[in-house]
């Protein structure tokens, strides 16, 4: 059926669904149905949870995560290692290294990895945040948790420039390639990750 022929209503949210990444005309609309179909008490359930994550997350003004509070706990956290900065490309990634329970540094989410092709430049994802964190001197050493795909590599070389051009005291390693060719962190198993962090390698 032609979007245009959708009653208005429905045809309103599957127009906001399809912006969701992931989710093309045909599978917001069928979750635009599904949510039709729910009893009213669950439907309505469904919208306020939307409205309560948008009203108590927030960006970590530190490291980009998603958090309840700024700072998060993990930037709050004083046992932590601020000399040790871990970079990852999205926020489930930390999530999974955090599960291990190995690492006590600290992090910072780029929110993607850069990828021309795409529209991703440097300008889109949370360089300047790096910088300002570089800027504090408390880093020295720099982890990046980025993944082996070419975007990663491609970030990961735009952030060994970085630092070799403006911080001279920070070392730079990376994750041991106990992570395969193309694969991402937060698809990897827990003793990959605890291996390629243990043995991480420098840059």
């Amino acid at each position: 059926m032609s979007v245009d022929r959708l009653p208005g209503p429905l045809r309103e949210v599957a127009e906001h669904l399809s912006r969701l990444p992931g989710l093309g005309p045909k599978s917001a609309l069928r979750a635009a149905l599904a949510l039709l179909k729910l009893p009213r008490e669950q439907a309505e359930a469904v919208g306020r949870s939307v409205l309560t994550l948008r009203e108590r997350l927030c960006l970590c003004s530190t490291c980009a995560s998603l958090a309840e509070s700024d700072p998060c706990p993990i930037c709050a956290d004083p046992g932590r290692d601020h000399a040790q900065l871990c970079v990852v490309a999205e926020w489930d990634s930390l999530l999974a290294l955090e599960e291990m329970g190995l690492f006590r540094g600290t992090y910072l989410v780029l929110g993607g990895l850069l990828s021309p092709l795409d529209g991703v430049s440097p300008q889109v994802l949370e360089f300047d945040l790096l910088r300002r964190r570089l800027d504090t001197g408390q880093v020295r050493e720099l982890i990046l948790a980025l993944g082996s795909t070419l975007d990663a590599e491609n970030t990961a070389s735009h952030i060994k420039n970085m630092v070799a051009q403006g911080y001279p005291g920070v070392s730079v390693s990376r994750l041991a390639q106990g992570i395969p060719m193309g694969a991402e962190v937060k698809y990897m198993d827990r003793e990959t990750l605890r291996q390629s962090l243990m043995h991480r390698q420098a840059v």
